[in-house]
């Protein structure tokens, strides 16, 4: 499995000969200027929750590619609406697609679109494919983590660390321990003031814990 950073919480995921684009927020994201939405593969989108800042591309590349879109179930049929093909789904429940199995999972957040459509509960994914990964959107802190291991043995977790409006590093640390993952990649921070973090700092809490933060430059990847 290869996932590139794409910024903020934007990802390309290779997993099983598919391309898996998650929130993708690249456009707007001055931090992101030099990657070309236009050249992205993508087979499915995926989508955590409906803030703007997560769902700025989809339409660009879902056009470009025929992706099928994959979210709560009003997303999903707010995207179907326009026209898009769309896989719902809702907390708790997982479909098999040709890449591997997806979960919806819980996350404490908010969720509406732009334009003041409800965008339905904000979640997360578990992904079992080559390999198994959480990706837990935007969330606080929360013990339904701890039910994540309880099904599958994750190799990578893909946890936001920039504050203010997710958990911060410690937080995220805690949230390593509660999922079982010794790996954890950041994302969720930097874009914007309110989200500018110190790297080593960050870094250190999770070393403090036995655990290793990777933060990517945008762009740049990492197999596992």
């Amino acid at each position: 499995m290869k996932i590139t950073y794409l910024g903020h919480a934007s990802l390309a995921i290779e997993t099983n000969g598919k391309h898996l684009i998650v929130d993708p927020f690249i456009s707007g994201n001055e931090l992101a200027k030099h990657i070309d939405v236009n050249a992205l593969k993508a087979d499915y989108i995926l989508i955590t929750h409906a803030h703007g800042d997560h769902i700025a591309d989809v339409e660009t590349i879902a056009k470009n590619t025929g992706a099928t879109i994959v979210s709560n179930a009003e997303i999903a049929g707010y995207y179907q609406a326009k026209g898009f093909n769309a896989h719902p789904m809702n907390h708790g429940g997982s479909w098999t697609f040709d890449f591997g199995i997806v979960k919806y999972v819980n996350a404490i957040h908010s969720s509406s679109f732009p334009d003041g459509t409800f965008g339905g509960q904000p979640g997360g994914f578990v992904i079992e494919a080559d390999k198994n990964i959480y990706i837990a959107g935007d969330t606080a802190l929360t013990f339904d983590m701890k039910l994540i291991p309880m099904r599958t043995k994750l190799d990578l977790a893909i946890l936001p660390i920039g504050d203010n409006f997710t958990m911060d590093a410690q937080d995220a640390a805690i949230a390593a321990e509660f999922v079982e993952v010794n790996q954890v990649l950041g994302y969720h921070f930097d874009t914007f003031g309110f989200i500018k973090i110190d790297h080593e700092i960050s870094k250190q809490i999770f070393a403090n814990k036995q655990k290793d933060l990777i933060l990517l430059e945008v762009g740049s990847s990492i197999e596992i």
